[in-house]
């Protein structure tokens, strides 16, 4: 029952209130010490606590939800909730991974989850793990492997009209194209993939599209509708606290805000020093989240922009020690571009 109230909460845009909720549901499960029911109060926590951006947290509750997961004896609350509770911790654990800072290990657990979810043979949970698959491909700018996963999802979601996936995943489809050259296309399907999903009435996760959706803009020189996009999305974070996109939402503002439009002019109002706090806003939430892999994208933005103006020195001591900071993950798109301005910087 109170999982049901945590997706009408967090639907409703009451995430706090859906955390609390998620605590109540813990205390009353090992109250009845009952094992489904701690499994599920540990899924709702960590999944709650992704989407407000503690990561930390939530990560811990996706670990602790794991080790009580028994395939056998909890695999029917997949009738129950329709997905197992298995593949849904291990989804979140590798999004928490990459957001914390370990790329391989998150896609370690991803790969883990579509394991689990071709073994149970439930649907809803493969499509489920297809689908977060291609988010952390995603993440980790990996773009035909994130085609693949969207383009598997979007065929099981057709076959057994799961409506909700099918948008998330055409949506990733979309964004697959656009990166690898297809922008006309690839933008088109990602809207396309938005309004479908809109028109499912969810809620979650609109931040995210937003941010994907505004990028895409962006590349293709159309800078003062990404930035309204990532206006809409910022309005959103306010309104309902998911603040899981929240310091890329930033980052990208500051971005848009020294793209050029048109013939090389620069959107009307903003101007590099609001950039600047774009991107130093979206360094500061990363840094409170410990979202990692976030505050290395927006040290990157703001060393970029720090050479512009010649700041070599600062821009070098921003992101050193970041770049340092990592273990794993080497072969990542972020990691090596990193690593290029670092280079470039000295």
């Amino acid at each position: 029952m109170l999982r049901g109230l945590w997706i009408c909460s967090a639907v409703g845009g009451k995430f706090h209130a859906a955390a609390a909720l998620g605590q109540q549901l813990l205390a009353l499960a090992q109250e009845a010490h009952d094992t489904g029911h701690r499994l599920e109060a540990h899924r709702t926590l960590s999944t709650t606590l992704f989407y407000l951006g503690e990561f930390t947290a939530a990560h811990t509750h996706a670990r602790q939800g794991l080790a009580l997961y028994d395939p056998q004896q909890h695999h029917v609350l997949a009738v129950h909730y329709g997905q197992d509770p298995g593949v849904v911790c291990l989804i979140y654990a590798a999004w928490q991974l990459w957001y914390l800072g370990y790329p391989e290990q998150a896609l370690a657990r991803s790969q883990e989850a579509l394991v689990l979810a071709r073994r149970l043979s439930h649907p809803h949970s493969l499509a489920l793990a297809l689908h977060a698959a291609a988010t952390l491909h995603q993440f980790r700018g990996t773009a035909r492997v994130a085609q693949e996963c969207a383009e598997a999802a979007l065929a099981l979601a057709t076959e057994h009209a799961f409506a909700f996936y099918q948008a998330n995943s055409t949506v990733l489809q979309g964004w697959a194209l656009a990166v690898q050259g297809h922008a006309a296309e690839g933008m088109a399907q990602m809207c396309q993939g938005v309004a479908a999903y809109e028109a499912t009435g969810a809620a979650l996760r609109r931040t995210y599209f937003g941010a994907l959706l505004a990028e895409a803009y962006g590349r293709a020189g159309q800078v003062t509708e990404g930035l309204r996009l990532l206006a809409q999305a910022l309005t959103v974070v306010r309104t309902n606290g998911e603040q899981v996109y929240e310091a890329e939402l930033y980052r990208l503002q500051g971005e848009l805000r020294l793209a050029p439009v048109g013939q090389g002019q620069h959107p009307p109002g903003p101007s590099e020093a609001a950039a600047e706090r774009s991107m130093q806003q979206a360094l500061d939430i990363a840094r409170r989240q410990q979202a990692k892999s976030l505050e290395l994208r927006a040290a990157m933005s703001l060393s970029r922009l720090w050479r512009q103006q010649g700041k070599h020195r600062e821009a070098y001591e921003l992101l050193a020690p970041i770049y340092g900071w990592f273990t794993e993950g080497f072969d990542t798109a972020d990691l090596q571009e990193a690593k290029a301005l670092l280079e470039a910087l000295t």
